[in-house]
């Protein structure tokens, strides 16, 4: 497996609050399967508190271009929220 780290803008489209369609490189992508969100938990809490909130920043999901290639796409959002390549999967 080939894993790429990039911070590279890319244009995502949502439908039902969802990643649907992603612009990476000029090349269109469609999400071929349930996106995953991606979430921070603290690393310092309590032991009373059965469940530390999560902080959500991005989302993991597979995508497939018009001519078959998949790769599995994370995508992060940065503080002024613009979507970014966070890493790519071969």
């Amino acid at each position: 497996m080939n894993i790429s780290t990039t911070r590279s803008t890319v244009a995502l489209w949502f439908d039902d609050g969802l990643p649907a369609r992603l612009v990476h490189d000029g090349v269109r992508w469609r999400v071929s399967d349930t996106p995953t969100p991606l979430v921070d938990e603290p690393t310092m809490v309590h032991e009373l508190i059965t469940h530390p909130p999560q902080r959500f920043y991005g989302w993991r999901f597979q995508a497939t271009a018009s001519d078959g290639t998949t790769h599995m796409f994370e995508v992060v959002r940065d503080a002024a929220g613009h979507w970014l390549l966070g890493r790519l999967y071969d």
